[in-house]
């Protein structure tokens, strides 16, 4: 596993989780599928305000590629602080969101990070379409770079 990294900047978009038992494994470490649901959550948080949903359902974009990195262990009652931000630049029809989680208790040590691809979509036509004006000025004012992330 590689080394812990530092945090940056904290991002605008957080959230905490807490690390509960049927989220560990025999290690008593977080298991590595956990941060997929935590990330939907974060997704969700940053991106339903910019596209003017109130629920999920609204959504319109698809993920095209998710991963995580697991840089430290995490432990049963560990609580931790969850972090979105775009990667900047995006693109026509998508963009990459970012993630990364630290312990609540030492916020300047990342435990892990994330990544997802997702692509504006027009579900009615079953189609990708360009991410819409008002949302790409929202990517791009809170776009982070993502080599400064560790990506």
């Amino acid at each position: 596993m590689p080394a812990a990294a530092p945090a940056t900047e904290p991002w605008r978009v957080r959230r905490r989780f807490y690390i509960q038992y049927h989220d560990v494994d025999v290690l008593n470490h977080l298991n590595h599928a956990a941060y997929f649901p935590f990330m939907e959550t974060l997704r969700c948080d940053y991106y339903l305000p910019l596209c003017g949903a109130a629920d999920p359902s609204g959504l319109d974009i698809i993920v095209a590629e998710a991963t995580c990195r697991y840089l430290a262990p995490v432990r049963y009652g560990t609580e931790l602080l969850g972090e979105v931000a775009p990667a900047r630049p995006p693109g026509r029809t998508s963009f990459a969101l970012l993630y990364r989680f630290s312990s609540v208790d030492d916020p300047g040590t990342v435990v892990a990070r994330g990544r997802t691809v997702v692509v504006t979509y027009d579900y009615a036509a079953n189609a990708k379409k360009p991410i819409p004006a008002p949302v790409r000025t929202a990517l791009e004012a809170d776009g982070v770079d993502p080599a400064r992330e560790g990506w």
